[in-house]
């Protein structure tokens, strides 16, 4: 606890009953402590305080330190009080009690170590956004030049929050409120708070939201923007089960087959093959448009630039020549966005890591059943991903 001179253990209970130790600390009479403000030394004790802190429990007992803390009066700035060298001010626990409490917030849920600690889980999380918050002030992102962003849900009814993530060191940076442009402004601000510079970012992954681009080229207009391949390969399987649900109003035998025809051939089961070959060798519209999504999948193998924007051409005439409605609208859709998707044979980046880290928080998101406001989420992305340095006392 870090108990010096002028600090002792005046004297210490244990109540069986109540499961409970006590332990009082006081100070030698006549002591002077420097002024908690200016500094300035040797201020006399004007008056004392009454304090208690939740401290680390002796084997399965509560402990509680009490003390009355002095109140020095400073021939420069008045009457203060001063800072114990146990506890942060203005809290209600120890040093060590904060740093237990942190460190088993990286791998549980805060409401069972409020459940473990017999603590409110609004006692717990006070602690986790002081060091999350305070360790966050401390970070450095002047090196940073490629991000991806993307969006994951908080809670049903479209709320949702932006990530921004360092995509070279798979660390989350950033986590704001929404998914609309202004993220993105907000981004902008904290990352030049963090010594970062939006003219150092060179290349962005994200999906083709229309918020999102609008953002990235106000806040960012050095970077080019890759639009990720997955999102694109989405879009495009999102129109072929569209040619499937309008086929099968005809074609009995296509009810209930959506995932033939979003997942890859090799991994269906033998009784999937089966039923997949059997439809695939029938002259269908949603074989097709299947086949129109296999050679957009061959065309990310392009060994260039130059040669992928001569595939995608070819495709993208084929896919517009389908006659099929859904795969045409996607197919102009990619015309749309045509050198944002090229700009990957140049970034080589993709959204891969913000989807491992949307997989994590959706995890965590379910172990807790769900935060209580956003503001609990945003700062359990950060202590879960954010590969934050917390000074922690030992």
């Amino acid at each position: 606890m870090n108990i010096d001179d002028p600090w002792y253990v005046k004297d210490i209970n244990f109540d069986p009953e109540l499961k409970q130790l006590d332990i009082w600390i006081n100070f030698n009479k006549g002591s002077k402590f420097p002024c908690p403000k200016c500094s300035g030394p040797n201020c006399s004790v004007h008056d004392t305080v009454e304090k208690e802190w939740r401290h680390l429990n002796f084997f399965e007992y509560k402990t509680y330190i009490h003390c009355r803390v002095p109140r020095v009066k400073c021939g420069n700035c008045r009457v203060h009080q001063i800072e114990v060298p146990w506890a942060r001010k203005q809290s209600g626990f120890t040093f060590l009690m904060d740093s237990i409490i942190l460190t088993m917030a990286q791998s549980m849920p805060i409401l069972k170590i409020a459940k473990m600690f017999d603590e409110h889980d609004t006692r717990i999380w006070r602690v986790v956004i002081y060091y999350v918050k305070k360790s966050r002030e401390k970070e450095d992102f002047s090196n940073v030049s490629i991000i991806g962003v993307d969006e994951t849900s908080f809670k049903k009814g479209h709320k949702y929050v932006t990530i921004a993530a360092d995509i070279e060191n798979s660390k989350v940076i950033y986590v704001s409120e929404g998914k609309d442009s202004s993220t993105l402004t907000k981004f902008s601000e904290d990352l030049i708070n963090h010594d970062g510079e939006p003219t150092m970012i060179q290349s962005i992954s994200c999906d083709m939201s229309p918020s999102f681009i609008s953002g990235i080229s106000s806040e960012f207009p050095d970077a080019k923007i890759t639009f990720d391949k997955f999102h694109v390969m989405k879009m495009i399987n999102e129109a072929v089960d569209e040619v499937r649900k309008q086929e099968q109003s005809t074609i009995k035998e296509l009810k209930n087959s959506k995932y033939l025809w979003l997942k890859n051939e090799e991994n269906l089961s033998e009784k999937q093959s089966e039923r997949f070959q059997n439809l695939k060798n029938q002259n269908l519209k949603t074989v097709r448009a299947y086949n129109i999504k296999l050679s957009l999948q061959e065309f990310w193998n392009s060994q260039n630039r130059k040669k992928a924007a001569q595939y995608l051409k070819k495709w993208y005439f084929r896919a517009t020549h389908s006659r099929l409605t859904p795969i045409t609208e996607a197919a102009n859709t990619v015309k749309k966005h045509w050198d944002g998707i090229l700009n990957y044979f140049d970034s080589k980046i993709t959204n891969g890591i913000l989807e491992g880290i949307n997989s994590i928080v959706q995890l965590q998101k379910r172990n807790a059943r769900g935060f209580k406001n956003v503001q609990y989420f945003i700062n359990m992305i950060y202590l879960k991903l954010g590969k934050l340095k917390f000074e922690l006392p030992t």
